[in-house]
């Protein structure tokens, strides 16, 4: 199974080429459809976008195996973040950028790539192989909410890969929880130079509970964020309402609930011992779940097959646990076993992102490999 290396690059120059924000993956998406179905394979929407808002659904492929083999599957998100219009790609000395006026959309769109060229290979060639499934998810840049909405019950494969980090040669097999907060202080409006005494002053109650809390990296496996602070319209108005909205994330589920439990104490108690003023003021705190933590054991079979498929094509691959999230996250929630591949994507999320040609060929290449381990150990 070789590689096509100018199809590679031309293919991932097209993919580039097709703007693909979060929830306006349509365009990108029917563009797949309709490669995988040229191909022979059968190409379906979920009905996640009526949930997400996107304009499609996650796409799902299903490629038939030629061997009787437990399948597999692999995964990348559609969507990029911005800016994203009229991106103009360049690709000199074997590396891809733009002109600096867009993010180039390596992330994810390598991973793309790197997908549609096996499918092509498989075709081409047909070796001994599992079924697979590929997942084309969206709003991932946003939540991961094409994930999360994904129906697992359209998914024969039980473990997979998600291609969607930077290093080729780095395997993630850890990432933490990540959950956000929401303070809201409900106080009193008063004239502040007239009658500031008639007034409950909610922006020095939120100062006093974020006083009490903690903040930057707790511990080697959990941090602690307060990200934005709103409240009041006019300097000389005592403000009546503040929003306090923060992030935690940990490794350890039992950190980030000690977290949440001081949190509200710390609530609870600023708002008892200040001078009420009818019955205020009050404070809530709303706590929503971004994503889980997973964590795959280095002598897990889906780690020991990368393993050996890194093994066979002179690649030493690292385990690593991160501090990000990605669909990972949320497939290992839902029973679908997984670990995250690199690409080779660097300084994603900026306008220098760039990737060089020959870690997208190592990716390619990863997959292909990882799809004859997994043959072999089928026979």
């Amino acid at each position: 199974m070789k590689i096509d290396v100018e199809r590679l690059v031309l293919e991932f120059k097209n993919l580039l080429e097709i703007e693909s924000p979060s929830k306006k993956e349509g365009k990108l998406a029917y563009y797949l459809a309709s490669i995988f179905e040229a191909l022979g394979y059968k190409c379906f929407f979920d009905k996640s976008a009526e949930t997400t808002g996107s304009e499609v659904g996650n796409l799902i492929v299903k490629i038939p195996g030629s061997i009787p083999a437990e399948p597999i599957f692999f995964c990348a998100h559609l969507d990029t973040v911005g800016p994203y219009k009229n991106p103009k790609i360049i690709f000199e000395n074997n590396v891809f950028r733009t002109d600096g006026r867009t993010i180039l959309g390596a992330d994810d769109k390598s991973g793309i790539a790197a997908l549609v060229e096996v499918a092509k290979i498989l075709k081409e060639t047909s070796p001994p192989h599992p079924p697979l499934e590929y997942i084309f998810t969206t709003c991932e840049e946003i939540g991961l909410l094409g994930a999360k909405c994904l129906d697992t019950e359209l998914i024969d494969a039980r473990e997979g890969f998600v291609l969607d980090s930077e290093d080729p040669e780095e395997v993630i097999n850890a990432a933490p929880s990540s959950y956000q907060f929401e303070i809201r202080i409900l106080g009193k409006s008063a004239h502040a130079g007239i009658e500031p005494e008639k007034g409950i002053n909610a922006i020095k109650i939120a100062s006093e509970i974020i006083s009490g809390l903690p903040c930057g990296r707790i511990d080697e496996e959990t941090t602690f964020n307060i990200g934005t602070i709103r409240g009041g319209e006019y300097v000389n108005i005592v403000p009546d309402k503040c929003e306090v909205k923060g992030e935690m994330r940990s490794h350890n589920e039992n950190k980030l609930q000690e977290l949440k439990n001081l949190i509200e104490e710390k609530i609870e108690s600023v708002i008892e011992n200040h001078p009420k003023i009818e019955n205020l003021p009050a404070a809530k705190v709303h706590f929503n779940k971004v994503f889980k933590a997973f964590f795959v054991p280095e002598d897990d079979p889906l780690c020991q097959l990368v393993k050996k498929a890194g093994e066979n094509l002179g690649m030493r691959l690292n385990f690593k646990r991160i501090e990000g999230g990605s669909d990972a996250n949320v497939f290992n929630e839902k029973g679908l076993k997984c670990l995250v591949l690199g690409t080779g994507m660097r300084k994603v999320h900026t306008t220098e992102e760039y990737i060089h040609l020959k870690d997208l060929i190592l990716t390619t290449d990863l997959v292909l490999e990882i799809i004859k381990v997994k043959s072999e150990m089928a026979g």
